[in-house]
């Protein structure tokens, strides 16, 4: 199970990490943690030394309720951030993490390498066109509305069901348009309930059987924390744990903000693989 990325073929079957670079003020663990350029690139050189395949940049806020960000701006953060990281890591593996066709070409064309999409195409009828158009490989989230309005949305027939259906579809779409490697996302915290959140993790395995590479995204997230009664700042052991049990259930890809804890995951469950 492979990707292209940028001629380079990134094996899935063994489980990679993908490293947060949150550029926004707002994000609900790290926002407005880094200041300037000199920081970024600190920080992006521990997450590569640590074990990271993917960094994944993101300059729009997608937690609950988080306010409302302009192409403009989206692109006035993260460009500059990409085109810094190319030049100072000339191998390095980003991500974009936009819903906007715009944002993700202009990245793509700065140097990224992956579109990561939350909504699936759903937010922005271009940016499957677009994406088929750049030959790059597509990451699929499942989410409902945006997110200012997904937390209204966790009614479900069947949870696990209605997602598989939802991949089904989108899946289909992304094949016509000429996408090649797709990769898909659960969502986890996005339009469910900490209930469905774990319910989902449960069942996670059930996923394998639309045969694309699985990203998960628990890291730091509120069904740790406030299942522990604590804060994001505490739920790193809680984040460990649940990709250890994302990793037995056949997850690819995890995207954390702390490398170092996730790649461990990964290197321990191999040994007791071999």
């Amino acid at each position: 199970m492979t990707i292209n990325c940028k001629g380079k073929l990134i094996d899935l079957s063994a489980p990679k990490v993908m490293g947060i670079l949150n550029i926004t003020p707002d994000s609900f663990y790290d926002g407005g943690k880094y200041k300037n350029d000199s920081e970024f690139l600190s920080q992006v050189y521990v997450m590569l030394k640590e074990g990271a395949t993917f960094i994944d940049i993101g300059a729009y806020s997608s937690r609950p309720n988080a306010a409302e960000v302009t192409e403009s701006e989206e692109l006035k953060r993260a460009l500059p951030i990409v085109e810094l990281l190319i030049k100072e890591f000339p191998e390095i593996i980003i991500s974009i993490d936009t819903f906007r066709s715009a944002v993700a070409k202009e990245a793509i064309e700065s140097g990224a390498a992956i579109v990561n999409d939350i909504s699936s195409g759903i937010l922005d009828d271009k940016m499957i066109p677009t994406v088929a158009q750049l030959q790059v490989p597509y990451i699929m989230m499942h989410m409902r509305g945006n997110p200012q309005t997904m937390m209204q949305q966790t009614q479900y027939n069947n949870l696990i069901e209605d997602i598989t259906f939802y991949f089904s579809e989108r899946l289909s779409e992304t094949r016509k348009a000429g996408i090649v490697d797709t990769i898909i996302d659960p969502g986890f915290g996005f339009a469910k309930t900490m209930e469905q959140n774990y319910e989902l993790l449960n069942h996670l395995e059930l996923f394998t059987h639309l045969d694309r590479p699985i990203l998960v995204g628990l890291s730091r997230k509120s069904m740790i924390y406030k299942l522990l009664e604590s804060s994001a700042d505490q739920a790193l052991n809680g984040t460990s744990i649940l990709n250890t049990i994302a990793l037995q259930k056949q997850a690819n890809i995890l995207r954390v903000h702390d490398v170092k804890e996730a790649f461990e995951c990964i290197t321990l469950l191999h040994q007791l693989s071999r």
